[in-house]
C-alpha cells in the first residue's frame, strides 16, 4: 500500500465504490454510481483516470477488462485526511478540535460513552 493522496470529493465517492468492491470492472463501477450520482459513464471513467494518474488506484489486466483496486485503504485514508484537517485548522491541537465538535454538534450518550471508553484507552478505539 502507498501512502493517501488528496482527492475531490467527487473522486472519494468512486473510491468509496472501489473499496466496497475491489476488483471491479469499469462498468461495474459506473452501474454502481450511475443511480446515486446520476453522472455519465465518460464521467465515471475521467474520475477512474485521474485516481489512476495519482496513484490512488491501480489495475490489473484480464482479457479486454480492467479490475480496478485501491491504492491504500479506507481506514488509512481516513487517519491521513483526519492528521491533514487537525494540522491544518486546529495546528495539530486535538483538545480544541473535540471542544469544538462538542460544542457545535449533538453528542449523543452512546457518543460519549465511546469517547469516554477511547480516551480511557489512551486514544485506542474500542
Amino acid at each position: 500500500m502507498i501512502k493517501p493522496c488528496r482527492v475531490s470529493e467527487a473522486e472519494l465517492l468512486v473510491l468509496k465504490a472501489i473499496w466496497r468492491q475491489p476488483g471491479s470492472t469499469a462498468l461495474q463501477i459506473i452501474e454502481s454510481m450511475s443511480p446515486a450520482t446520476n453522472w455519465s459513464p465518460p464521467t465515471i471513467k475521467t474520475l477512474l483516470n485521474r485516481l489512476l494518474h495519482k496513484k490512488a488506484l491501480f489495475f490489473k489486466q484480464t482479457g479486454k477488462s480492467y479490475l480496478y483496486f485501491p491504492a491504500f485503504s479506507e481506514n488509512e485514508f481516513q487517519k491521513a485526511e483526519a492528521d491533514s484537517f487537525v494540522e491544518r485548522v486546529f495546528d495539530g491541537a486535538l483538545s480544541p478540535m473535540l471542544a469544538h465538535f462538542a460544542k457545535t454538534r449533538r453528542l449523543t450518550k452512546d457518543d460519549l460513552q465511546e469517547l469516554t471508553k477511547i480516551l480511557r484507552k489512551g486514544g485506542e478505539a474500542p
